[in-house]
């Protein structure tokens, strides 16, 4: 028995499923996941020794690779002086104010502990500025696990939601409308059925959570118009594409003003923080100045914090992202010329240093292309990357992630290794 496979069976035994959260598990591509034991740069190293080329990158903070050392010294620094106050400290301030000097629609900004508390937080408070009850998602895209966002979409395009988990009332969610990605006519018809209902609109604005999906030309003008029109709060869910796309997130590529926005990930340099920002009118009425309640004992972790002030500073390098996105393009670029020459269909995207790969001949525009696309042969590629040294997400409906670290070598390896799998998907 190898020892993945016995540390596996050992953590089902203590841990639901084996794994403290569902995407770590391999049950859409069977097989048993690899246990990690240390990451350097672009690479993980399992229990057994075997060393992978890293497309998960922690699920996106590892922008400047692993165990970055400046990080890794900061947090270390940061540690010996203690590990959690419970009080304010300065780099708290710190680290707001960069956040705030990097995205200009948020004037103000309240840290959390992660990505679920940031929307979470975000979309009572959008309620509670507007005091309306009701709120637009959309399908496909992920905003935590909180319970009136854990929902699917009814049968007719303005039904409301129904739990897609066990544990959550219906009633948790009878507020909650689920529309189609890029499909701005069906948000239009919403807010002429409830004009004076709705809260907030949230929504990434680059889907990372059905794999990479752009938004429509004009789709995030449309909501930012029609939020402005009725009155509701445009929140921009960057928790995946803040500072991983560009240096100011999506709303910086797109042009388009949120009213608030979520983030995390990278801006704890691989430590949990998460944020929720956006105008000092509505921040304003988050407690202790307003009435809507929101608290963490953790919150601006100090050891957090030291990690991700280090991360942004880093990240604040000219011409950092132009070269992230070149070097994401020469793997994405690289996987579609390799797929072709064997005849399998693959379509690639990415901006940044996130990207999307699709076993079908073009790029998906929604959650239902992105669904018809080959299941069977992304199965068969991941167990063969996985096989020949490179870790992807072990689902076809997750995007990738591309560090700092990802050199010409690194992409070059991927791309040999790529080339022998796609040559035995048509065999």
């Amino acid at each position: 028995m190898s020892r993945n496979t016995e540390l596996f069976d050992r953590a089902c035994k203590a841990i639901p499923g084996g794994v403290n959260s569902p995407v770590r598990a391999f049950r859409s591509v069977g097989g048993t996941p690899p246990f990690i034991q240390r990451a350097q740069g672009p690479y993980l190293w399992d229990a057994e020794g075997t060393r992978y080329i890293d497309y998960v990158g922690s699920w996106g903070p590892a922008i400047l690779g692993h165990a970055d050392p400046e990080v890794v010294q900061a947090v270390q620094a940061a540690a010996s002086g203690g590990l959690s106050f419970g009080a304010p400290t300065e780099a708290e301030i710190e680290i707001a104010e960069a956040i705030i000097e990097r995205i200009p629609s948020i004037e103000q900004v309240r840290l959390v502990s992660s990505g679920t508390e940031a929307t979470m937080s975000a979309i009572r408070l959008a309620r509670g500025h507007t005091q309306r009850h009701k709120i637009i998602k959309f399908e496909g895209c992920y905003h935590g696990h909180s319970d009136s966002l854990l929902v699917k979409a009814g049968s007719g395009m303005l039904t409301f939601g129904n739990p897609s988990s066990a544990g959550v009332p219906p009633e948790f969610v009878q507020h909650t409308l689920v529309l189609d990605y890029n499909d701005l006519a069906a948000v239009e018809a919403a807010f002429q059925q409830y004009p004076d209902e709705i809260a907030c609109i949230i929504v990434e604005p680059m889907a990372g959570n059905m794999n990479l999906v752009r938004p429509a030309s004009g789709f995030l003008e449309g909501l930012r118009s029609l939020c402005t029109q009725y009155g509701a709060i445009l929140i921009f869910d960057e928790v995946m594409t803040g500072l991983r796309v560009g240096p100011q997130g999506m709303q910086g590529l797109c042009g388009v003003t949120p009213d608030l926005t979520t983030l995390a990930k990278i801006i704890g340099g691989g430590m949990p923080v998460g944020a929720f920002g956006g105008r000092t009118d509505i921040m304003a009425d988050i407690a202790p100045l307003g009435a809507v309640y929101q608290a963490g004992t953790l919150s601006g972790n100090p050891v957090a914090v030291a990690a991700g002030l280090v991360t942004l500073r880093r990240l604040a390098q000219p011409g950092l992202y132009e070269q992230l996105h070149h070097q994401t393009g020469k793997l994405i670029q690289g996987l579609v010329e390799r797929a072709r020459q064997h005849h399998v269909p693959l379509s690639g995207d990415w901006q940044g240093g996130l990207f999307g790969i699709y076993f079908s001949d073009a790029i998906p525009t929604s959650l239902a292309e992105v669904s018809a696309c080959d299941q069977e042969a992304f199965k068969r590629f991941f167990h063969g990357m996985l096989a020949g040294g490179v870790h992807f997400a072990p689902s076809a409906f997750e995007a990738g992630f591309v560090s700092t670290t990802h050199d010409d070598t690194v992409i070059q390896n991927t791309l040999d290794i790529a080339d022998q799998v796609f040559a035995r998907l048509k065999s």
